[in-house]
Parts: structure tokens; C-alpha cells; sequence
């Protein structure tokens, strides 16, 4: 299993929402230092559905086509599965542990099966960003330039 992000990097995600729920309308600041943020995180985790030998990650039904759920740890991911239904307490979550920037290219792949978006730590944080825009992230991977 790949080993979680630092907590601190996930908490400042929680900070960075507050700010994005407080911006002035239009105002895309805190929008951009929320996604910088996650584009920061050494890896991206999903809640694995179907076979184990095919796993493709949770998506939900947003108004504006299917979005895949991304989560910035483990163990938001594990509370994710529970709140939506997915598991039940006490039973095991697979979960997918992509490393940025791969899981950059990993979910853009999913635009051919009608993916329109992604969606950060739903339902705690649930912005989203459009799956044609996740390459504007990749500036903003750690260690990269921007």
C-alpha cells in the first residue's frame, strides 16, 4: 500500500475550502491555491469499485456528467466510503494510491468513458474541477516549477 500524505498537507486542504466558501463571487484565488494544494500532494486516492483485478475508481452523478472522487488520504477516502454507503464500519475499503503526477494522466483517461470532472475529498470538501482542465495542475506538482 502507498503511504499516506502528510496530515498537515491535508489539512491545509480544509483551511483552503474555508477560503474558497468565504471568496467574493467570481473571486477564483482560493480556488486555484485549493487545487494547487491537492496538485502538491504526493498521491491521489480513490475508492476502488468493481473487481479486484479491474478496479476503477467511485464516481459520482453531478449535474454536469460523472465525476470521479478523488481524496487527498487513506483514511478521507475510508470516510468518504462510509458516509456515502459503500462500506460498512468495520469492513476493509480497497482503495487505489495514484502518485501525482500520474494521477493527473490516470483520471484524464477517463474522459473517453464520459468522465467530466473530479471531485476533491466529496462529500467533506467537494470542489471539483473540469477533467479537461487537470493538466493546468501539472505545474504545480511538487518539486516542479510554478
Amino acid at each position: 500500500m502507498t503511504t499516506d500524505n502528510d496530515p498537515a498537507a491535508v489539512t491545509e486542504l480544509d483551511r483552503l475550502d474555508e477560503a474558497v466558501r468565504s471568496a467574493p463571487a467570481g473571486d477564483t484565488t482560493a480556488q486555484i491555491a485549493l487545487w494547487r494544494q491537492a496538485a502538491r500532494l504526493d498521491t491521489w486516492f480513490f475508492i476502488a469499485r468493481g473487481p479486484e483485478d479491474r478496479p476503477r475508481p467511485y464516481a459520482v452523478a453531478a449535474a454536469q456528467g460523472p465525476m470521479i472522487c478523488l481524496y487527498s488520504s487513506a483514511g478521507r477516502a475510508k470516510e468518504a466510503a462510509l458516509a456515502l454507503g459503500l462500506a460498512a464500519e468495520g469492513d476493509a475499503v480497497p482503495l487505489l494510491g495514484v502518485p501525482v503526477p500520474a494521477a493527473i494522466d490516470y483520471l484524464a483517461s477517463f474522459g473517453a468513458a464520459g468522465v467530466v470532472g473530479v471531485a476533491l475529498d466529496h462529500p467533506r470538501i467537494g470542489h471539483h474541477v473540469p477533467l479537461a482542465n487537470l493538466s493546468l495542475l501539472k505545474p504545480w506538482v511538487a518539486g516542479d516549477a510554478g
